[in-house]
Parts: structure tokens; sequence; C-alpha cells
């Protein structure tokens, strides 16, 4: 019985023995395996810090290189050349003729005949239109009649005076009716003339103010004339410019209401005195006949005051102005560029002549300048294609040679 029981306890105990060498097992086991899987999260760690490291200084190297590129400020240039520049006095004004008139009736009459219309050339004394001068012709032809009776009425008197035939009193009244007679035939004839309206200069009919069978009244307004070769320009120069102006001087005139094109005229007169209100003196242009201006057109005039044909020239779109100073940036040859204080010698319309401090061939910014400071460095638009086109060119112009 006894050797039964301990037979049953060593089956249990061998069971449980081999239990536990199998649940130690698998213990080791997990734990190897949990200390790979930490031995790979580690050895991951720490391939991951040296790829951030390595990225985050390529990040840096990159960062660097293109905060270089960005402080390059991109710019256009031109190479600056010689040419032809002009100092110009500008001004606007209307055109004005100097020989203008309104022709008025004299006389009271009816318009019976009509000889000009608007835009007719008339000469001075030309006649424009005829009034009822039926009742003139008759006074003229009596008063004629009667001094012809009176004339031979005097030489007969005449005669008779000088042989001492009548008293000084017949002789002095035939002497009297004779002399009042030629009066009234001076009147009769300037009556008569009344009815013909003549042209009082030469000109161009602007404006025609009556009709065939109008009853005009004394001073009333007929035709209007103006005389085209007297049209001028008169413009009002600043009083420290006058050394600059002469008679003669040549002027350019632009009327937009005529096609803008270039017309030229001429200093005629400089008024002797200077307007104490305005500081200005009166200078008159005068305008040639055909050129299609009008009177009372808006226009440009242009005094040339001098004229440099082999001057450097500066745009004036590169022009940066500072309080009451000129600067450009020119660039050099490590692509930055210098602020350089210019004063202009002479100037138009779109250049200025610096006064010797650039030189033709420069390269100067002509946009761009407002983002760049003296020393800054530059990229030049389109510099790449330039090359590329020069390189170009001179490998052709290589191969021609060969």
């Amino acid at each position: 019985m006894w050797i039964r029981a301990l037979r049953k306890l060593g089956s249990v105990a061998f069971l449980a023995l081999l239990l536990l060498t199998l649940s130690l097992g698998c213990n080791r086991a997990d734990g190897e395996s949990d200390n790979t899987e930490k031995e790979d999260a580690a050895e991951q760690a720490d391939g991951d810090e040296k790829s951030s490291d390595s990225d985050k200084k390529n990040g840096d190297e990159e960062g660097e290189d293109g905060e270089e590129e960005d402080q390059a400020v991109p710019v256009e240039i031109v190479a600056l050349e010689r040419g032809r520049i002009e100092s110009i006095l500008r001004f606007s004004t209307n055109l004005e003729a100097e020989s203008e008139v309104q022709v008025f009736s004299e006389a009271a009459r009816k318009v019976t005949e009509l000889l000009v219309e608007e835009g007719d050339d008339v000469r001075k004394g030309q006649v424009l239109i005829r009034l009822q001068s039926e009742e003139q012709q008759t006074e003229l032809a009596r008063v004629e009649s009667q001094l012809k009776k009176a004339q031979i009425d005097y030489d007969r008197q005449t005669n008779l005076y000088n042989q001492q035939l009548i008293s000084d009193e017949k002789y002095n009244e035939a002497t009297y009716d004779l002399q009042q007679l030629d009066l009234a035939l001076a009147d009769a004839k300037r009556e008569l003339g009344y009815t013909q309206v003549r042209a009082p200069i030469a000109g161009t009919i602007t404006g025609r103010h009556v009709n065939v069978g109008d009853h005009v009244t004394i001073n009333q307004h007929l035709f209007d004339i103006v005389d085209f070769d007297s049209i001028v320009a008169r413009i009002y120069v600043p009083e420290k410019e006058l050394w600059r102006l002469g008679v003669d001087q040549e002027a350019r005139i632009y009327a937009e209401a005529a096609g803008d094109v270039e017309r030229l005229g001429a200093v005629d007169r400089i008024a002797p005195r200077i307007d104490p209100r305005s500081g200005t003196v009166k200078v008159t242009v005068a305008i040639p006949r055909r050129t299609g201006l009008l009177p009372g057109m808006y226009v440009t005039v242009e005094l040339i005051t001098d004229v440099h044909d082999d001057a450097v020239l500066v745009p004036k779109k590169a022009l940066v102005y500072d309080a009451d100073q000129l600067f450009i940036f020119r660039l050099k040859e490590d692509d930055t560029v210098e602020r350089l204080l210019i004063k202009a010698a002479l100037e138009d319309r779109d250049n200025i002549e610096p006064d010797g401090i650039l030189q033709a061939g420069d390269r100067i910014v002509v946009a761009g300048q407002a983002s760049v400071k003296d020393g800054s460095k530059v990229r030049l638009v389109g510099e790449g294609v330039e090359r590329d086109v020069a390189e170009t060119a001179d490998d052709s112009e290589e191969e021609a040679a060969e």
C-alpha cells in the first residue's frame, strides 16, 4: 500500500517538474525575443537620429545656398550709348492771329450782292458785298452836274475879275460856291462807297454773318477775316531762362488736334520788360502759313536752347531721385552695383547728359533700382539668354572663318 502511494507521488512530482521546465523555457524565449526587439528599436532610433541629423545638415546647407541666391536682386540693365541731345524749354498755349478783323456795315442799306463765302482768300480792298446804291448814285450825279456848272461860272468870274470888271465880293462868292460843291461831291462819293463793303486786310474769310436780301444797319457785324500769315503762339518764359533766348531761335510746335506731328516756327519777338507779378517775359513765336494750324488751337511749344551731338545718354528711367539730387546704379565686374551721384548737363524728354562721371559702354540699372543699394549683389534679368545668344553668334563666326 505504501509502495503504491509512493509511486503515485513520484508520477505527480515528475509531471510538476516537467511543467516547471517547460515554463522556464518559454519565459527565456520570451525574454530573448523582447531583448531582440529592444535592440532593433534602439538601432532604428539611432539610424533615424543620424538620418535626421544628416537631413538637417543638408537642409541647412541648401538654406544657406538659397539665402545667398535670394540676396541677388533681379535687375535690368542697359549699356550707355552716345547720341544727340537737345536742351528744351516746353510750354503750352493757344494760337492767336495777330491780324484778325471784324468787318462792319457803314450804311443802312439792303444787301443786293454777296461776293465771297467762308474760306475764301481775299486781298486788301476787295469788295465783299454790295448794298442798294440807286439813291447814292443819283445824288452823286446831281452833285457832279452842279459842280460842272459852278466850275464854268467860276472860270467866267475869274476872267472878269482879272479884267477888273467885277467886284471882289462877286469873285469870292463864285469861289465859295465852287468849294462847297467840291465838298458835296466828296460826300456823295463817300456815301456811294459805303454801298460796297471792302476787305480792310488781306486774309481768309472765317465768318460770314449776312445774306442777300438782308437789310443791314450801321455798325452791323458782317464778316470775320483772319490773316493766317500772322498766326503766333504767345508763351511766358521765366526770367531766369531769358539769357537762353534770342530772336529767330528755332521752335517746335505740336498740336494734338492737327495730328501731333512736328511743325517748325521761330521766335519773332521778345518783350522788352518782365512782368513783376509773374516773373515772366512774353515771347512771341511766329507760325508759318499752310502748316494746318488754326487760331485757337491748343499747342505745345518747345524752344531749343542748346544741342550736343555726341553726348553720353542716360535714360531717365534709370534715375533715382533723393531730395534734390540724382543718382544711378552702375554695374561692376563682380555683379554688384555702385550708387553714383550725377548732375545733368542737358536733358530732353527721354534722356539726360551726365556731367562726365559716366562713359559710353557703362552698364547701369534701369529697372529694379528701388530694391538695391550701394554694394548690393544683383542678378541680371535675361542674362543667361543673352550669353547663349552671344556664344551662338561667336560659334557661327568661328565656323564661317574655318
